[in-house]
């Protein structure tokens, strides 16, 4: 199964920890958006798309490259994300985007990160030490779990 997970993640790291854990035990191709060239994403079997949530949304350029890049209908995607306060809504700007190409969404996880975005910053971010190893290995697990899920689909 041929696997892209199309990423943001600067301010610290928290999105990369998760989609690093899963590239160290799973083949997947990982394009940042900030520094990779525009790939068709019609090659992939499954398409991740990975971001902190920014003031209750994922990153605009992930949207962007997903409304750009996910050309095949019907694609199967998930989503991981990584975010500072609970609050319900995050995933309405990428399923908007993939959406539009009827794309199949297999799934998300998300998980605290620490967050110093915005009015944080005034306070000294929230959720440090996040994500820890219990949020990482969540996310690896959710994959192997999608993963295992497709396979036996296809069989």
């Amino acid at each position: 199964m041929k696997t892209a997970i199309v990423y943001y993640s600067e301010h610290h790291g928290n999105t990369k920890k998760l989609i690093d854990a899963i590239a160290a035990r799973n083949e997947v191709t990982l394009i940042n958006v900030m520094k990779d060239e525009d790939v068709d994403l019609s090659e992939f079997d499954l398409v991740g798309f990975a971001s902190g949530i920014y003031y209750f949304k994922f990153n605009k350029k992930v949207c962007e490259y997903a409304r750009r890049n996910l050309t095949k209908e019907g694609a199967e995607v998930f989503f991981l994300y990584t975010y500072g306060g609970k609050r319900d809504g995050y995933l309405k700007s990428i399923t908007a985007a993939v959406s539009e190409h009827s794309a199949k969404v297999l799934g998300s996880y998300g998980c605290t990160g620490f967050d110093t975005y915005g009015p944080f910053k005034l306070v000294g971010g929230v959720e440090k030490g996040h994500p820890d190893e219990n949020d990482i290995a969540g996310a690896v697990k959710f994959y192997d779990e999608l993963i295992s899920g497709k396979r036996g689909n296809e069989e």
